[in-house]
């Protein structure tokens, strides 16, 4: 992969001139249902794979402690696991979260998920959630989730919200516009619980990398949202 030149790699991206609306979630109101996106060791846990933090993360410890807090105040829960079978290539990120490793597991923090009540936790090897639930027979087990649950309100959460969270929330807006969603009409993208990677340009050219691997952690995360709310997500800041 050839670099892009250093004058254009360099070039700031610059989000805070367009706002990010965040609104309080109130929980008191309405029957919600929580999405909780990859939040695995190996995009969670120190050392644990190359996509996981290299030091102690302050943006992703908070979304793992704000998620475990809003999955004790939710009921419905459907639980996402970043999980690729050895062998599988999603370039073009480098082999990562492999089956069989403990890497596609659940940072201890959450590992409860995995027994709790009306919890459905999914194990996927592609980057969307939603393409992750189909099933030969052309059911999906999100919508599936979303219809038997009763829920009017999705809320979602997780890791990353640029890659993975990106790709769960733009295809439930479009599945709410075909009516695959049943009674939601609501679909929130909780700040506080989302994160992404930190890569700064001069840590990728460090590591050999192409500046096109560059990704600064809080543009990129401020990028998701922003595109999120564009597209018609809403995006709460406080839950309540």
């Amino acid at each position: 992969m050839n670099a892009i030149p250093k004058d254009i790699a360099a070039v700031t991206i610059e989000t805070a001139s367009v706002p990010l609306a965040r609104v309080d979630l109130d929980l008191t109101t309405g029957h919600h249902g929580l999405i909780v996106v990859d939040e695995v060791h190996g995009f969670c846990t120190v050392g644990r794979g190359p996509l996981a933090p290299p030091a102690p993360n302050a943006q992703i410890e908070r979304m793992i402690a704000e998620t475990d807090r809003l999955a004790r105040l939710i009921g419905p829960k459907l639980v996402f696991r970043d999980s690729h079978p050895p062998g599988q290539v999603e370039a073009p990120y480098p082999a990562h979260c492999v089956h069989g490793t403990g890497d596609d597991m659940l940072v201890d923090a959450l590992a409860w998920l995995e027994t709790a009540p009306l919890t459905t936790v999914m194990p996927k090897a592609c980057i969307s959630g939603i393409i992750g639930g189909e099933r030969p027979d052309g059911s999906n087990v999100v919508y599936d989730w979303v219809n038997h649950s009763g829920i009017d309100t999705i809320v979602v959460v997780g890791i990353c919200t640029d890659i993975c969270v990106l790709g769960v929330v733009l295809p439930l807006l479009s599945a709410r516009t075909r009516g695959f969603l049943g009674a939601v009409d609501r679909i929130l993208v909780h700040e506080p619980g989302c994160a992404t990677y930190d890569l700064p340009l001069d840590v990728a050219r460090s590591l050999g990398l192409p500046d096109s691997a560059a990704h600064p952690q809080d543009a990129f995360h401020r990028m998701g949202l922003l595109i999120m709310q564009n597209q018609g997500a809403i995006i709460t800041g406080s839950a309540s």
